[in-house]
Parts: C-alpha cells; sequence; structure tokens
C-alpha cells in the first residue's frame, strides 16, 4: 500500500506492531492497545459496515472486553461506530466501554450538529465522491462520557496509558505515551506528508501550536511511533527526524509570512514571493499529499488579518453577484477574444492564467451561449488541475468545481 493511499483514503487493513498492541484499519489507523482491565482503542471508524468489520478484527485476537475508547479527535466519522461498539459489548454481558476525549471535542461536535448543512455542502466539495459526512443528523454523534484537558492516565493493571492534549488538525486531538514500552501515538498530529494546516475549507489551525505539539512529541524519545495515517515508525532517531522536520517547516513558514506581512504584501503577493528550502519541503516526509506548504501560509495568513485579504476595495462592499456577473458580461464587446485568449493561454502551458480571463465570462448566466462556453473550458481546465495537483484536497476541490460547473 503506497504512503499517499495510507494519508488520504480510509484503509481496511490489521497489523499487530508490538505485543498486545494492534493497528485496525478505519478512518485511519485505529489503535487497540491490550491491559489487564481489557482493550483500549483509539476511534470506532463509521459508516454502516466499517465498525463490525473493526470488531470482527479485534475478536481475531483478543477476548477481552473494550474498556475505553479515545477519541484521536473530534472530525466528522471517526467515532461514528460507537454505538456498535456498545452494542457489541452489551451482547457479551461486558460494562460499556469508557468513553474519553478532550474536552474541545464536546464544543466541536455541537457546532458540526448547528451547522450540518454547511458541513455537509464543504464534504460535497472537499469529497465529490461522496460518503464522507453527508446526510449529517444529531444522532450520529455520541459524546463523551469523559474529558480531560490537559492528560489523563488509565491504569490498565499491567500497561499505563497516559493519554494527553495533542492540538493540531484539531484543538480537541489527543496522543497517548506508553512509559514502559516507549510507545507514542501521534494522533491527527502525525500524518507523514506536509501537516495539514490551511485545508481551503476548514477552520485556522495554528501552525505554530501543532509545531509545539511536534516538539513536546520529540523530547518523549519514543522507540515506536503511531501516526494517525501511515506505516508506524521505529527508532528515535528516525521518529525525532520526521517529527522535527515538520515542526520546522511550520516554524519556518510562520517566519517567512510574517516578514511579508509586516513589509506590506497580501496573501496572493505573500504566495508568489515565498521560497521553500528543499532540507525541508523536499523531505520524504513533507510531501504535499493532503496539506501543502501553500495552504500554511494562507492560514498563517488568515490568523492574522481580517477577511478583506484582497486589499481590492472593489471587494470591500461587492455587488450581488449576478449583477456583478451582468454587468461585467455586458461590458465586453468582443466575447471572442475572452474565449480566444483564454485557449491561447491553455495552450501555452498557462491554465491558471486562462482560468482567471474565463471568470471574465463564467460567472454569467448559464442560458448565454458564450457563457456556456466559457464554463466548459473552465470545466475541462478543472477536470485536468483534478488530476495533476499533487494535494488530494486540491485535487477534490477542483473535481468538484468541475461537476458544478457541468450541473
Amino acid at each position: 500500500m503506497s504512503i499517499e493511499t495510507e494519508v488520504v483514503k480510509p484503509s481496511e487493513f490489521f497489523s499487530t506492531i508490538a505485543p498486545g498492541i494492534h493497528l485496525i484499519g478505519a478512518m485511519g489507523n485505529s489503535v487497540a492497545v491490550e491491559t489487564e482491565k481489557g482493550v483500549v482503542q483509539v476511534d470506532t471508524g463509521g459508516g454502516r459496515r466499517m465498525p463490525g468489520r473493526m470488531i470482527a478484527k479485534l475478536r481475531s485476537v483478543t477476548d477481552l472486553p473494550v474498556h475505553a475508547i479515545l477519541y484521536s479527535h473530534g472530525h466528522l466519522g471517526y467515532n461514528f461506530g460507537i454505538p456498535a461498539y456498545q452494542a457489541h459489548a452489551a451482547e457479551r454481558g461486558d460494562p460499556a466501554p469508557r468513553l474519553i476525549a478532550h474536552a474541545n471535542l464536546v464544543r466541536r461536535y455541537d457546532r458540526y450538529i448547528e451547522t450540518a448543512g454547511l458541513q455537509e455542502h464543504l464534504n460535497r466539495m472537499q469529497f465529490p465522491d461522496g460518503g464522507l459526512g453527508n446526510n449529517i443528523s444529531a444522532d450520529q454523534f455520541c459524546y463523551p462520557t469523559e474529558t480531560f484537558t490537559d492528560s489523563l492516565t488509565i491504569d490498565g493493571g499491567n500497561r499505563r496509558i497516559e493519554v494527553f492534549h495533542a492540538p493540531s488538525e484539531t484543538d480537541d486531538a489527543i496522543g497517548f505515551w506508553i512509559p514502559e514500552e516507549r510507545v507514542l501515538y501521534g494522533g491527527s498530529a502525525v500524518i507523514q506528508s506536509c501537516p495539514n494546516v490551511g485545508t481551503p475549507l476548514r477552520t485556522i489551525r495554528d501552525a505554530i501550536r501543532w509545531a509545539k505539539t511536534l516538539e513536546a512529541m520529540i523530547a518523549r524519545e519514543a522507540d515506536l511511533l503511531i501516526p494517525e495515517w501511515g506505516q508506524p515508525l521505529q527508532g528515535r532517531d528516525r521518529i525525532a527526524d520526521v517529527l522535527g522536520v515538520g515542526a520546522r517547516s511550520l516554524r519556518y513558514l510562520r517566519k517567512a509570512v510574517v516578514e511579508r506581512m509586516n513589509a506590506g504584501m497580501n496573501d496572493h503577493e505573500i504566495i508568489h514571493d515565498m521560497e521553500y528550502p528543499r532540507e525541508i519541503f523536499e523531505h520524504p516526509a513533507m510531501k504535499p499529499i493532503y496539506g501543502c506548504p501553500e495552504y500554511i501560509v494562507r492560514d498563517i495568513y488568515r490568523a492574522e488579518n481580517g477577511w478583506w485579504t484582497s486589499r481590492n476595495p472593489t471587494d470591500l462592499h461587492p455587488g450581488k453577484p449576478d449583477e456583478v456577473a451582468a454587468a461585467l458580461l455586458a461590458a465586453i464587446s468582443d466575447r471572442a477574444t475572452v474565449l480566444n485568449t483564454a485557449r491561447s493561454l491553455r495552450d501555452s502551458g498557462q491554465p491558471q492564467l486562462a482560468l482567471h480571463v474565463l471568470d471574465l465570462l463564467a460567472q454569467g448566466p448559464v442560458e448565454d451561449a458564450d457563457v456556456r462556453a466559457a464554463r466548459e473550458m473552465k470545466a475541462d481546465l478543472l477536470e485536468t488541475f483534478g488530476q495533476e495537483h499533487p494535494s488530494v484536497v486540491s485535487r477534490n476541490i477542483y473535481r468538484s468545481g468541475a461537476m458544478r460547473l457541468r450541473g
């Protein structure tokens, strides 16, 4: 299985990586740790079939009850399978598992329920193939029975599992540490690709907070590191290298963006002025598979600026979109030149500039023949971008954009 597949797609696998410690394929790496008091499991997956498959795989290696379920973080789908685990415990006559999460997860769940329509709309753009986070309803959210703010220790008898706050992709992300065996679970902070800061459709993720989490993990000097996505890492030097390059990338980008903001540059100017040192950004653990450096630049900029990022006064109090589109369309006396210019840019290897030109026409009413031609050309370009961009998020947004243009 390729690293890219592991990083960006739900997987179905099972692997014992250390005595009594198992990986179960779910939305990422679900981890099951056997203790004398029962299994401590991170995440239960979602959907109709995934939790049942996960339970079957767990039962292939142990008959211990599930003592506790840890929420790696609060994103949709990672723990929609909890009711299946509760039902399984009841069928066996086992006590109900403890449900443990960071305290911030409760607020996230509340927000997702309140904004269910928005979350579905965002997911359709980011995941155009469907399935993730659509048809959201309040009954899918199983709230934790226990929460913590900084840390919580699970005494398993023969194993002590130290659960800790690991803010990174979300402010409710966790990790855990088994000190006697020097086993570290990094959660969503560790995905073995460019840190997923600044995803276009999500809230601010805070690059320096993420860097501090990675640096705190380095200080534990683990011998085995379990990421949320990808294969476990062994050896202190290798673990420190992977975690360290992630932290260095985030601190470098923060410093570089702040310098440019202080010089008065806007977000687009900064993006095209940035330099990315090869020793950091060409590291094997920094592939732009899910996150990418430009996303991080935008997130840092967004964290220090208001919504008026373009700095164009025209955008300060914009007109109604359909009226603006109609006015622009009326101002273009030679539409054929617009379409021909876009074609020329496309054919000369400048597809991004072609998109900008096409937008002069493409925002207009769909019943107009020239608008339809512009939209079709734009959709073709977006489909090409959707095949070629290294970031799966960008690829999917381009693909969903093309789908919307074609109805």
